[in-house]
């Protein structure tokens, strides 16, 4: 089983790659791969879509890379399981609106807007340990529990207008979505490479996956 994480100049990859080979090696789930090479992302059994920075940046990045046409044709078309990560995440939603409009995969039935906490204390951006609360039961959720801590750095969130499409969020002065979920596809909106064992786990359970 090959896993590729896709490469679009635009994410944590170095963490995430050591992250998902740690649990291949010790799971015997095959191997992994960071790439931007189209055959590959044809190819590859499982795709995964880090993201770092800002949402207008992370789309054009993506949609200029040569892995962009491979990375929609393994998804939707050959229906791979994916995982997004962080502003991978949010690159599934239908559209933003961090400094500007932009659209989305169309993925995941959301859009993405700035955290606004009712606490006007809590600062942004939402960046540390936080707690999952679970309301869906999903494999991705295999053996994680409520109040479950993970780790999230991030100033924007996906609000979800179809909400059997969340499958797990977060308090920071609102509820603010952490995980979602579609058919073959899922994202996270922390980073379970930086979430101890909890994100181990997780990723663990993606790559068992057989939707």
């Amino acid at each position: 089983m090959l896993t590729a994480i896709v490469d679009y100049s635009s994410g944590n990859l170095h963490s995430a790659q050591k992250a998902f080979e740690k649990i291949t090696a010790l799971h015997n789930l095959g191997t992994v791969v960071v790439t931007s090479d189209p055959k590959i992302i044809s190819s590859a059994d499982r795709l995964v879509l880090p993201g770092d920075g800002a949402f207008p940046s992370c789309k054009s990045e993506l949609m200029a890379s040569e892995a962009y046409e491979a990375l929609v044709y393994s998804v939707v078309e050959k229906s791979r399981p994916f995982l997004g990560i962080c502003v991978g995440m949010q690159l599934m939603a239908i559209k933003s609106y961090e400094y500007q409009e932009t659209e989305g995969l169309g993925w995941i039935d959301g859009e993405v807007r700035k955290i606004k906490p009712n606490d006007k204390s809590l600062k942004i951006p939402h960046m540390g340990w936080n707690t999952l609360n679970i309301e869906c039961n999903h494999p991705i959720l295999d053996h994680i529990q409520n109040g479950d801590h993970v780790y999230f750095v991030h100033s924007f969130q996906m609000m979800i207008k179809n909400q059997d499409q969340r499958l797990a969020y977060t308090d920071y002065g609102t509820d603010i979505t952490a995980v979602v979920g579609k058919e073959n596809m899922v994202g996270l909106q922390f980073h379970p490479e930086k979430s101890g064992q909890i994100g181990l786990k997780i990723i663990e359970n993606f790559l068992s996956w057989s939707p």
